[in-house]
């Protein structure tokens, strides 16, 4: 048994009982996929789901999260006044009341911020032989994505609450999204071996429709010094130039680089987000 499903007439949560790994516990278990109607009986799903958890072994549980960080996890913890953008998680207003009753604290913190184009790009990087900047072809989507994965691996394996999944779930996860891409909005940086060192993973923002104004930067990584600026720099160039006016930086930790750059460029955080978690 991987999962179990506790379901009341007031609600429901996920719990998955291979979860990743969490500070010094000896086994960790997440819960996700919460719906509840208040904040009380959330509380009382999630300490059933705890209860349940520890049953399994668990000496922790984490959430909102799906298994592991591949896969849909946060809470909305400051919603603020902009609409809801692709692949954006969701929750009520009372879920964080319902997992802090439950016992539960923030354990980690993000965030996502916009900018207008118009004060993009900055300053252009300074120009290397180390690296070239490409974008997508447009061709075979499963070999761009298992390049992704590949690198992905490698680039988040120390990041907080990594989990390793298998290149066919990873595929599984965003061929559904592959109509939706631009390839302007899909960019590499390879080395002089032809090697990946880096990636960008943008998207339009399609939650405002079939002509969106705002263009999502979704993910990227970087193993090579400097990639990550430039692969930036070459996404809010082509954005601008595909016509969209605002740019998301989306879901960052709050202590990482890509928050401090989004930063240094000027972007305005206009959402928050929370993991939490709680001992068993």
């Amino acid at each position: 048994m991987t999962t179990q499903t506790l379901k009341t007439d007031d609600g429901q949560v996920t719990v998955w009982f291979d979860g990743p790994v969490w500070d010094n516990h000896a086994k960790v278990a997440t819960v996700g996929k919460c719906k509840f109607t208040s904040a009380e009986a959330g509380a009382r799903l999630l300490a059933d789901a705890a209860a349940l958890a520890k049953s399994q072994g668990a000496t922790a549980l984490i959430g909102p999260m799906e298994g592991d960080t591949w896969h849909a996890y946060r809470l909305i913890s400051d919603r603020g006044d902009q609409p809801s953008f692709l692949m954006e998680p969701s929750s009520a207003d009372h879920d964080q009341d319902a997992f802090k009753a439950a016992g539960f604290k923030i354990i980690s913190s993000y965030f996502s911020a916009s900018a207008p184009l118009s004060e993009l790009p900055g300053p252009k990087p300074k120009d290397t032989d180390v690296f070239t900047i490409e974008t997508w072809d447009g061709s075979d989507a499963d070999a761009l994505f298992t390049q992704v994965y590949q690198l992905s691996c490698t680039a988040f394996a120390d990041n907080p609450f990594y989990k390793h999944i298998t290149l066919d779930d990873f595929l599984a996860m965003y061929r559904p999204v592959v109509p939706l891409l631009k390839q302007d909005l899909i960019l590499f940086a390879c080395d002089s071996t032809d090697t990946l060192v880096g990636f960008l993973f943008g998207i339009p923002n399609y939650a405002e429709g079939p002509a969106p104004k705002s263009v999502i930067l979704k993910t990227y990584a970087s193993l090579q010094k400097g990639a990550g600026h430039w692969l930036s720099y070459q996404f809010y160039t082509n954005a601008k130039a595909m016509g969209f006016e605002v740019a998301i930086h989306a879901l960052m930790h709050d202590d990482n680089l890509s928050a401090i750059r989004s930063g240094l460029n000027g972007a305005d955080v206009f959402r928050r987000y929370a993991l939490m978690g709680r001992t068993l």
